[in-house]
C-alpha cells in the first residue's frame, strides 16, 4: 500500500467510524460502490479514479487535489472537427 493510499483508508475508516456510518452509508454519501469503498479502506487499493477522489475529498474535508489519482479524467467530450466547416483562419 503506497503513503498516499494508506493515508486515504485510514482517513475513510476514521470518517466513518466518528459519524457512525456503515460502508452503504458513505457510499451513499459519495454516490460511490460499496466495494469501491471497501477497496480504498483496505490493503487491496489502488490510486482512486479523478471522480471518486474528488467525492472522498468532499466528505472528507480536505482540499480539492489532495489525493492523487492515476490519470486526468475527460470531463468535456469535444465534438470531431465538422468536414464541411470552411477554415476561415487562413
Amino acid at each position: 500500500m503506497s503513503e498516499a493510499s494508506e493515508r486515504l483508508a485510514k482517513a475513510l475508516i476514521a470518517f466513518r467510524e466518528a459519524e457512525g456510518l456503515a460502508v452503504r452509508d458513505l457510499a451513499r454519501r459519495t454516490q460511490l460502490s460499496q466495494s469501491t469503498i471497501r477497496a480504498h479502506e483496505s490493503d487491496r487499493s489502488f490510486p482512486p479514479t479523478p471522480f471518486a477522489a474528488r467525492r472522498f475529498e468532499e466528505v472528507l474535508g480536505w482540499p480539492p487535489g489532495s489525493i492523487p489519482t492515476p490519470a486526468r479524467e475527460v470531463t468535456d467530450l469535444e465534438l470531431p472537427p465538422d468536414p464541411t466547416a470552411t477554415n476561415t483562419t487562413d
